[in-house]
């Protein structure tokens, strides 16, 4: 995958993008995610729900309204 993504690195995907990510994990902590994914979308949006690293499972609800909102366009 590493030599697919190299020979990648200078397209950027042009569909819309939504990035969902657990606040209570690393990624949260760690990492600026939209920023992250901006680098290699041009149309990102996303946030953290309030859960761990099963959105679906711990957050449901939440997930559900999300991606509702995404596909809904």
């Amino acid at each position: 995958d590493l030599d697919h993504d190299e020979a990648d690195l200078t397209r950027r995907l042009e569909c819309p993008v939504l990035a969902l990510w657990g606040a209570r994990r690393a990624m949260e902590k760690n990492y600026d995610v939209l920023a992250a994914w901006r680098e290699r979308a041009l149309d990102v949006t996303g946030k953290a729900l309030p859960c761990g690293h099963y959105l679906a499972e711990e957050s449901p609800e939440e997930t559900e309204a999300e991606l509702a909102r995404f596909f809904a366009g």
